[in-house]
């Protein structure tokens, strides 16, 4: 009520101060110096402009408010599109590292080394005949990859005869391919025959189908614990089947079981030839287009989304329908999107990606290969990464449906395809540090060291929160310092850190001028995190900074995601 008087009071001022106005200009001399017939035309004007103003309804508090407000938010606006235009625009060319994009000089210094000692026992000494040792293997491609690689270490510790695994077809990725159709079976066989007996299937028994006994060992169990556990099992039943087996063998081995399970990795365990002959044509066709070239696993599917319980962004529809799938694991805590993103637990949105390429300096003629199954929002989601790198390809787009046709209804035949893609690509990239990028990662490593990029998630995450806060020098200068260590430098990560498929460190052997590198990239680190980190909040870059996202127990978050028995979503 008190808003309303006041309102009328200002406009009845209004009213007499407009006849004050009038009155004087009838009054006025100077009035009166003008020609009559003009004057008595201002005179008219005034009055009905006198008599109007009394019809009009007074202007109320709220129509003030909104004809300023309306006002107000059209200069900042004007001014906020202005700013945003200076401030952060991508630019379409890269901007320069101090080492080389595209490879490592520093990997001359490095090579894979497998071989066992003298003292590593071979199979023909220490096979017990009568034992044999089944493994059931769980998830996709890559999970089942290290299973396969464990079993055959697992069979070593307890002197078993392994049988073939079995893979794993019930998954969320329902991919009926038994081992041979995605491994070279007469190779993974014959190439360990000297380190582990391993046959095809398990011999009958008197023309007796022999059942075995089935088990599950504790998640990273090491040799020790083989021994208490399963071999005295095995003394007893003769034939046991572990099941579930994914990272059910200890990170930490002893050096000799390390390098078994670099052998049976990058030596052993091969894709078929149609496997390898479809993707090496792939591999082709993108050298054709350009020599170097990037390929990028991009992890950003429902499942993943919905495990991680981040925020992309996408409001109401997005936390109904990923919080719906979330439910498919009952073991998960409630959702804390922001601290996930703190904590770095959040993959990378493709345009987050995109943003930290071409911050490192990565140019828009770039070519860029995918590896992704269906992506959470489609084409939508991928677009500001096609933006921002316009060369972009998958199988799909390099390769007909016809020449596809052996593999598309095969989850893991075409994981494979996009394997052999990565994996010979010049700098690989991930956004997430799941199976699929660790397997490549470790084995880049020992294939030469060719560079793998993995986002420092956890210290990128505020930065492109704020990203418009700043020019686009200030942010590729910070993403540059704050990839210092991420970049797939060897020595990058402290041997026996990290999960051991990553980082196979018991596998990498040094030239003896190696060392001398090692002082001088040391200092070098620390000059550039000085150089970059001039004038920014930056923390001090330190040995831990570099493998932090490395630690043991932080992949179970993509393990669990993988090795899940529910049925596939609709």
């Amino acid at each position: 009520m008190n808003n309303r008087k006041n309102v009328y009071a200002v406009y009845n001022i209004n009213v007499l101060l407009g006849v004050e106005v009038l009155a004087w200009l009838l009054t006025s001399r100077r009035l009166r110096r003008l020609p009559p017939l003009f004057a008595v035309a201002v005179v008219i004007l005034l009055g009905v402009f006198a008599f109007i103003s009394l019809l009009s309804p007074p202007i109320t508090n709220h129509q003030l408010y909104h004809t300023n407000r309306r006002s107000l938010n059209t200069v900042l606006g004007a001014r906020a599109n202005v700013q945003n235009e200076i401030v952060f625009r991508v630019p379409k060319h890269g901007g320069s590292l101090i080492h080389e994009l595209w490879s490592s000089s520093n990997s001359k210094y490095y090579y894979g080394c497998s071989n066992s000692s003298q003292d590593f026992r071979p199979a023909e000494l220490k096979t017990n005949p009568d034992w044999y040792l089944m493994i059931a293997t769980s998830g996709g491609l890559n999970q089942q990859r290290t299973g396969i690689i464990d079993a055959v270490v697992a069979a070593y510790i307890l002197n078993a005869t392994l049988v073939v695994p079995n893979l794993d077809q019930n998954s969320y990725w329902e991919d009926k391919s038994n081992f041979s159709e995605i491994f070279n079976i007469d190779r993974f066989v014959s190439y360990l025959s000297k380190d582990v007996k391993i046959i095809k299937q398990l011999p009958e028994r008197e023309g007796n189908v022999t059942f075995p006994h089935h088990m599950r060992v504790p998640r990273k169990c090491n040799s020790t614990c083989y021994v208490n556990r399963v071999l005295p099992v095995l003394k007893k039943k003769h034939v046991v089947q572990l099941t579930k087996f994914d990272y059910r063998l200890s990170n930490q081995l002893e050096s000799n079981l390390q390098k078994l399970r670099c052998r049976v990795n990058y030596h052993a365990l091969m894709f078929t030839d149609s496997i390898l002959q479809m993707g090496r044509k792939l591999v082709e066709r993108m050298k054709m287009k350009s020599k170097d070239y990037i390929a990028l696993h991009l992890r950003f599917e429902s499942d993943m989304l919905a495990f991680s319980g981040c925020d992309y962004g996408g409001g109401e529809k997005e936390r109904i329908e990923l919080g719906a799938m979330r439910k498919r694991w009952k073991t998960l805590h409630k959702s804390n999107p922001d601290k996930e993103r703190r904590q770095g637990k959040c993959p990378l949105s493709p345009e987050e990606v995109g943003l930290m390429l071409r911050a490192l300096g990565f140019g828009s003629d770039v070519h860029i290969y995918v590896a992704s199954g269906e992506l959470y929002g489609g084409e939508e989601t991928l677009a500001p990464l096609k933006a921002i790198f316009p060369n972009f390809h998958t199988k799909e787009t390099i390769a007909t449906k016809e020449e596809l046709a052996p593999y598309s209804a095969f989850s893991s035949r075409m994981a494979a395809l996009d394997f052999i893609v990565c994996e010979e690509s010049s700098v690989f990239v991930t956004n997430n540090n799941g199976n699929m990028a660790r397997m490549l990662a470790g084995r880049r490593r020992y294939f030469g060291h060719k560079p793998t990029i993995r986002p420092n998630a956890k210290k990128l995450s505020q930065l492109f929160k704020n990203r418009n806060s700043m020019a686009w020098e200030e942010f590729s200068s910070r993403v540059r310092t704050l990839q210092i260590g991420f970049m797939g430098e060897p020595n990058e990560v402290r041997p026996g850190r990290g999960e051991f498929h990553e980082n196979p460190s018991s596998c990498i052997c040094k030239y003896p001028n190696a060392n001398l590198w090692e002082d001088s990239i040391s200092r070098t680190q620390d000059t550039i995190g000085n150089k970059y980190s001039q004038g920014f909040d930056t923390n001090k870059l330190t040995s831990e900074d570099f493998d932090e996202q490395l630690a043991e127990d932080e992949h179970d978050i993509f393990d669990h995601l993988d090795h899940t028995d529910n049925k596939k979503l609709l």
